[in-house]
C-alpha cells in the first residue's frame, strides 16, 4: 500500500454527488421499512448487502482480483488479504458450528426431519465433475467479463454500464445452467461425487488446522510468485488515485472539517481493512440467517422476471423455484434484496466520495466478450452449485472440501483465460486505468 499524503488544495470532488448519496442512502432505508411488512430478515438482507458494497468499493476489494492483479502486475497484496479473509471466516465459523454441534445440531446434508442444523453447513456440496467444470468455466467467465458475480454487482453500483451487460447474460446462462445441470446429474457421470464436512474427519480444531495450513500454502504461493516478478523486472506496485490518498493534516485537528470528511468516506481503505470487514459482514450474516452469503442465484430469477414482463413462460422443473419466487415478488426474495443492496451500497460509496462517474467506453468487440463472459459466469455458477461467495468463500468458511476444489478449478480457469485473452477485451474497471 502507498504510503502518501496530498494537500487539501491538490484534492477536488463533487459538491452536489454527496448530497445524491444520502438521498440514495435514505431510500434504501426507507426500502428497508418497507420490507420490512415482508419479514425482518429482508430488511436485514437489503442493510448488510449496502454494507457490503461500500465495504467492496472503499477498498476496491473483489474476489475476481485475487488472480487478475496478481497475474497482470504481480503484486500480491489483495490475495494476501482474501487469504486473511478466509482464516478469520473459518476460525468464526468453527466457533459456530461447535456450539451447535454440542447442543444436538447436525450438517444440513446429514440432518433428518425435524433435526436442528448446523448454521452456514448448507455450503456443504458435493465434490463431482459438475463443480468442477462449472467452477473452471465460471473462472473463464470472470476474467473476460472483468468480474465475479458480486464484483460485477458493485461495478455497476459505480457506474459500469460494461457490467449491466454482464449481468444481462449471466442471467441467460444460468438459466441454461439451471436446467442443464438435474439433466446431468441424473446421468451416471453425474452421480459421481462425495460431500466431504472436514470436522466429520479431523474435529473441529483439525478442520480449522487443516484450513490454515492449506492456506498457508497459498500465501508461500503467493509470496515466491511476487519475487519472480520482482526479478524479471515484471512487478508493479498498486498505485492509488490521487483522490485516494491520505491528506496532509494542517494545524489542529477539527472534527468538522474537510480533513475528517475526507478521511472518513473519501481515502481508499486498504484490502486488509476491507478483507476484515468482509469477513465480519460473513459471520454477521451466518448468524442472523443461519445460512451463508450467496450472490449469482439472483441473475437468472432477474431475467426470468424481466422475460416474464414479455409473455415468456418457463416450464422446465429447474426453474420451478424461481417461477415461484418471481410470482411471489423479488422484494420478497432475500438474495435480491442483498444483491441490490450492494449495488446502492457501492454507488453511496462512490457518490460520498465525489466519484460517480458513467464508464460507457467500449467497443462492439469489447461488448461481444462481456456477453461470452457473462455467459460462462452464469452457467459456470449453476453447473457448479455457485459462484466465488456460495461455492468458494462460504464452502471453505464453513469447512466444506468442494470451496477447495471449487478455488483449484476457477483459479485454472481464471489464469487460462488471463492468457488467452490478455490485451484482447477491455475488462479492467475505469478505477483501475489511472
Amino acid at each position: 500500500m502507498i504510503k502518501q499524503e496530498l494537500r487539501k488544495q491538490e484534492v477536488k470532488i463533487s459538491k452536489t454527488q454527496p448530497i445524491i448519496g444520502l438521498i440514495l442512502l435514505v431510500l434504501i432505508i426507507l426500502l428497508g421499512n418497507h420490507v420490512f411488512k415482508n419479514g425482518g430478515s429482508m430488511t436485514l438482507n437489503l442493510i448488510t448487502g449496502a454494507i457490503l458494497g461500500y465495504i467492496f468499493t472503499r477498498s476496491r476489494f473483489g474476489f475476481a482480483g485475487g488472480i487478475k492483479r496478481l497475474y497482470l502486475t504481480g503484486e500480491g497484496s489483495l490475495t494476501k488479504a482474501l487469504l486473511i479473509m478466509f482464516a478469520i471466516s473459518a476460525v468464526a465459523a468453527a466457533g459456530i458450528h461447535w456450539g451447535a454441534a454440542a447442543k444436538g445440531a447436525v450438517p444440513a446434508f446429514m440432518a433428518g426431519e425435524g433435526q436442528a442444523i448446523i448454521p452456514g453447513s448448507g455450503s456443504v456440496a458435493m465434490i463431482n465433475i459438475s463443480l468442477i467444470v462449472g467452477a473452471f468455466l465460471f473462472g473463464i467467465g470472470m476474467m473476460i467479463a472483468g468480474g465475479c458475480a458480486s464484483g460485477t454487482l458493485t461495478d455497476a453500483g459505480e457506474g459500469s454500464i460494461r457490467a449491466l451487460i454482464v449481468m444481462l447474460f449471466f442471467g441467460f446462462g444460468g438459466i441454461i445452467g439451471l436446467v442443464v445441470k438435474p439433466a446431468f446429474s441424473a446421468t451416471a457421470l453425474g452421480k459421481i461425487g462425495a460431500r466431504v464436512y472436514l470436522p466429520n474427519t479431523f474435529g473441529y480444531i483439525g478442520a480449522v488446522l487443516v484450513t490454515f495450513a492449506l492456506l498457508l500454502v497459498l500465501y508461500a504461493i503467493t509470496r515466491k510468485y511476487e519475487d519472480i516478478r520482482k526479478k524479471k523486472g515484471t512487478y508493479q506496485e498498486t498505485v492509488y488515485e490521487a483522490s485516494e490518498l491520505s491528506l496532509k493534516e494542517e494545524g489542529q485537528f477539527k472534527l468538522f472539517s474537510y480533513n475528517t470528511y475526507h478521511k472518513f468516506f473519501v481515502e481508499r481503505w486498504s484490502f486488509l481493512k476491507g478483507a476484515i470487514l468482509t469477513s465480519v459482514m460473513f459471520i454477521f450474516i451466518i448468524n442472523t440467517t443461519s445460512n451463508s452469503w450467496g450472490v449469482s442465484g439472483g441473475y437468472p430469477l432477474w431475467v426470468m422476471a424481466l422475460l416474464d414482463k414479455f409473455g415468456i413462460e418457463f416450464t422446465s422443473p429447474a426453474l420451478a423455484g424461481n417461477v415461484k419466487a418471481i410470482e411471489n415478488g423479488l422484494l420478497k426474495h432475500g438474495v435480491t434484496l442483498r444483491n441490490l443492496g450492494m449495488i446502492a451500497g457501492s454507488a453511496v460509496a462512490f457518490l460520498l466520495a465525489g466519484r460517480f462517474k458513467l464508464d460507457y467506453k467500449f467497443s462492439i468487440k469489447d461488448v461481444a466478450f462481456y456477453a461470452i463472459g457473462g455467459l460462462l459466469l452464469g452457467f459456470g455458477a449453476m453447473f457448479a452449485g455457485g459462484c466465488n461467495i456460495g461455492a468458494l468463500y462460504s464452502a471453505i468458511s464453513n469447512f466444506s472440501l468442494s470451496g477447495w476444489v471449487y478455488l483449484v478449478a476457477a483459479g485454472l480457469g481464471g489464469i487460462v483465460a488471463l492468457k488467452l485473452f490478455e490485451g484482447k477485451v477491455d475488462t479492467v474497471p475505469a478505477r483501475f486505468k489511472k
